[in-house]
């Protein structure tokens, strides 16, 4: 495993704009843990982006929809903890910029400020825009989230892919310009077809992102639990497991387990021990019997 040059210098805007132009691929990678924040930053990920998801692997939640602003706010501090390099991006979760420009703006500010956060992410389509662009006039730069909106796909009967007929297709496209309009420096399309997510990376003068929408965009985002399958409950077409870690997990809990139970761990290898006179002196003080027939 080869890791970036000491050289390596900050992600910023304009250096994705500058990739986006070169034809250089845009890595971005859904973030929630330290651990994770310092690998990925040492290895050269673009953009580390605080997911909201985050809460359905960390914390238990069944959906997006109820991972909290406190919960968010932890991970987020977390990976600026563990990152120097990378663009630090905050997924703003649920209900936290849907009310009210003023809101939406409170609470961007609040990411920036306590988190040391660089940029939001905000899932929706043109209805959001305004509350959108009034973050990005506050000076936030916000990347568009289009396609499928986790925040809003249990109202809307469920998870499908999105853009797979003209019209619908024709309504993703508006919901990426009104973003554009907004102010967004890119879009991520997720589970949209990939001749939406194509035709937008020909069209909008920002990048475009692929979150299971093909590899025709400027780069590519994924979840990291989805890499290892972490998240056993469902594991999405579009994600690759690059490495299972769950039978992995399994065979060391097992032998820990049973090496507890049968006494085997820990080991005197494991174990701080009294010098001997020091364990004479001990037994005698507190009348350690059992001790002091062993030790006769």
């Amino acid at each position: 495993m080869t890791k970036t040059s000491e050289n390596r210098k900050k992600t910023t805007i304009r250096e994705l704009q500058r990739k986006m132009r070169d034809d250089e691929q845009i890595v971005q990678m859904a973030i929630y843990d330290y651990r994770s924040a310092v690998l990925a930053d040492r290895l050269g990920i673009d953009i580390l982006c605080v997911s909201d998801t985050g809460g359905m692997i960390l914390f238990g939640h069944q959906s997006t929809v109820t991972v909290t602003f406190d919960e968010v706010m932890m991970m987020a501090k977390a990976i600026d903890r563990g990152s120097r390099y990378g663009l630090r991006m905050v997924d703003m979760p649920y209900w936290s910029f849907h009310v009210s420009p003023q809101q939406a703006v409170e609470n961007a500010g609040r990411f920036v400020a306590e988190a040391n956060a660089e940029v939001m992410k905000c899932e929706g389509n043109q209805h959001h825009a305004r509350n959108i662009e009034a973050i990005v006039k506050a000076g936030i730069p916000v990347q568009g989230h289009i396609g499928i909106t986790p925040m809003r796909m249990p109202q809307l009967g469920g998870f499908f892919a999105q853009g797979k007929d003209s019209e619908r297709a024709r309504e993703l496209v508006d919901d990426a310009w009104s973003f554009v309009d907004a102010g967004c420096f890119s879009i991520l399309c997720e589970v949209t077809s990939e001749e939406v997510c194509q035709y937008l990376g020909e069209v909008l003068p920002v990048p475009v992102i692929s979150l299971g929408a093909g590899n025709k965009a400027h780069g590519v985002h994924i979840i990291t639990s989805d890499l290892f399958h972490l998240y056993e409950e469902h594991t999405p077409r579009h994600s690759k497991i690059y490495t299972d870690l769950i039978p992995i997990m399994e065979d060391v809990f097992t032998r820990y387990r049973d090496e507890v139970r049968s006494r085997e761990y820990p080991g005197p290898e494991h174990t701080i021990y009294m010098k001997p006179e020091e364990l004479r002196k001990f037994a005698a003080r507190m009348k350690w019997e059992s001790k002091l027939k062993q030790l006769a």
